[in-house]
Order: structure tokens, then C-alpha cells, then sequence
């Protein structure tokens, strides 16, 4: 009689990670993005096959072409939906949605605000350019006011979103907001997002070098600006502590969003709360105790059959 001895997952690594070579324009912001998203992976080292990507329409969501994993390119502004089904589904996965400002605070804002309420176990990235960039330069929610495009010839000039304020609101349970030219940060706040239980969001101002140079230099150093990090807590009680942002606290949090640009970057938010998959599943084990355990297909077909 023979033995069958398991063999060692092999060990995730950025060139296992690697697909599609990414067909961003030279000096893309999303090229910072993407490798510090497979370092993030390789040191966490999620099981590959439990990896999964999902995009709306941009140039950062054509993510999951260059990641080799589960992927899907969905249709404009839906991919948080389409990621919360197979994040329910399939909770053995570590689902990951990408997208940009159009996709995530225009088209999408609405399925943002549900996702953020309803909390779900994944990790949403916002490359926020500050313009429409696939369709050549039109004004985007996050363009500030007097930004000229092909839709704003004379400036833009209606209010942007503030990202952090709308995430705030909405009931995210972990937000944070990085540069791009950070890595180190960029490195450290996509950490902490993947291991958030629930709706983890990440703003990274990601410079379009096509459309809108020069849109984040107050922000980095390298061109003169400021990248200035938020001091959080620590739970030391001492007189300097009392000063540090609370990371619980949605009125810190506000105050936050409301500073002037470039602003601050870290963690605004970050609290733990049942997340929806946690839910569903008490849900069905509820139901199934009520009906001698059928299963969970059985179970939502014999609740559609008393809804008739």
C-alpha cells in the first residue's frame, strides 16, 4: 500500500504574479501601483489560487490583465457589485477590485456608498488621476475647479468630490490614502488594508503624466511638495497621544478631509464591524437549523418558493 505525500505550495512570487506586460504611458503612476501590489502579495504570501482581481473600465482597471490570478474586466462604474457577489460566493478568496475616479466616485459612486454600508470582506483601489485619461483628457469628479479639459474648455467648474469625506459617510470600515511616489507608504497602507476584515478602501493619487502632469507635486517631496503622514494613536495616554488622530473617531476623520490640498496621508478610518459575509453566513446557519440543514442552495430556492 503506497503513501501519497503532500507537496509544499509553492511559495508565491512576483514572477508567478506577473502577466500581461502593463500598457500604461511612460511615467504612469499605476506602474508604482502594480509592483506594490505584488510585493504586498509576496510578503503576505496569499495562497495564489485564492487570488482574485476585478476592474470597471479605465486605464487602471486593465489590473487584472497584467495579474495572474482569477480576474474579470467588468462594465463601467460596476465592479464593486460584481466583487461583492464573489466575495460572498466564494469567501475562500481574497477578492480585489481596481478602478479610478471616474469609475469610482462618477459611474460607480452609487455602488460605492452600498458596498461601503453593506461592508463586505475585500479591498477596493482607487487610482485617483484627477482626469478621464482613456478617453483623452475630460473633466473628472475629483478635477479641481478651473482644471481646462475637452468637457471644461473654460475650467472646470463644479465642486469635486472629496473621496475621504464621501468613504466617511457612506460607513467604510477601513480608509486610507497614499501617493504614489511613496512606496514605502503605498507598500504599508495596502498591508494593513488586505488583512482589514471587511470593506477596506485605499485612495493612491496617481499622476497621469498624459493629461494632467504635475497634478500631485504638492505631494511629493521630489518636486518640492509635502508628504506629510498621520500621526495616529497609539494608546500610550500620554500628553503628546492626546494630540494624534483616533482612527475610530469620524469626526478626526472628517477633519481630515477637510484640510487644504495636498492635505494628509494614512489610515483616516479604520474600525472593526461584522462584515457582510459574516452575516450572510450566520444567516444561513440560522435557516438551515430551522430546516433539518439543507444546504444553501436548497435553502434560497425554498425561501424564493414562499415569496410566490
Amino acid at each position: 500500500m503506497s503513501s501519497v505525500t503532500q507537496s509544499e505550495p509553492e511559495k508565491l512570487t512576483k514572477k508567478a504574479l506577473k502577466a500581461d506586460h502593463p500598457t500604461w504611458c511612460p511615467g504612469c503612476g499605476d506602474f508604482t501601483v502594480l509592483a506594490c501590489f505584488f510585493k504586498v502579495l509576496e510578503e503576505l504570501q496569499i495562497p495564489h489560487e485564492n487570488i482574485c482581481t476585478i476592474a470597471g473600465i479605465g486605464c487602471s482597471s486593465r489590473f487584472p490583465y497584467f495579474v495572474n490570478s482569477h480576474g474579470l474586466h467588468f462594465i463601467h462604474g460596476r465592479a464593486l457589485p460584481l466583487a461583492t457577489g464573489v466575495s460572498l460566493s466564494r469567501p475562500d478568496l481574497h477578492v480585489f477590485a481596481f478602478g479610478g475616479d471616474g469609475d469610482g466616485f462618477s459611474i460607480g459612486g452609487n455602488h460605492l456608498e452600498h458596498c461601503a454600508r453593506k461592508n463586505p470582506n475585500l479591498t477596493y483601489v482607487i487610482m485617483d488621476n484627477f482626469v478621464y485619461g482613456l478617453t483623452k483628457k475630460q473633466t473628472s469628479p475629483t478635477s479641481p475647479i478651473g482644471f481646462q479639459s475637452k468637457t471644461d474648455p473654460n475650467g472646470a467648474m463644479d465642486m469635486p468630490v472629496n473621496p475621504m469625506k464621501k468613504l466617511v459617510a457612506s460607513g467604510a470600515s477601513f480608509i486610507a490614502r497614499t501617493h504614489s511616489n511613496q512606496v514605502k507608504h503605498m507598500t504599508e497602507m495596502f498591508s494593513r488594508a488586505i488583512k482589514h476584515p471587511g470593506f477596506s478602501v485605499i485612495e493612491v493619487l496617481s499622476e497621469c503624466t498624459m493629461f494632467y502632469k504635475g497634478a500631485f507635486d504638492d505631494g511629493n517631496p521630489r518636486k518640492g511638495g509635502t508628504f506629510e503622514i498621520i500621526d495616529e494613536k497609539t494608546g500610550d495616554r500620554s500628553d503628546e497621544d492626546l494630540e494624534r488622530h483616533d482612527t475610530s473617531s469620524e469626526t478626526d476623520a472628517y477633519a481630515l478631509a477637510d484640510l487644504q490640498y495636498p492635505g494628509k496621508f494614512g489610515v483616516f478610518y479604520k474600525k472593526e464591524r461584522a462584515s457582510k459575509n459574516d452575516l450572510e453566513q450566520n444567516l444561513i446557519k440560522s435557516g438551515q437549523e430551522k430546516t433539518d440543514g439543507l444546504d444553501a442552495k436548497k435553502l434560497i430556492a425554498e425561501r424564493f418558493k414562499s415569496m410566490r
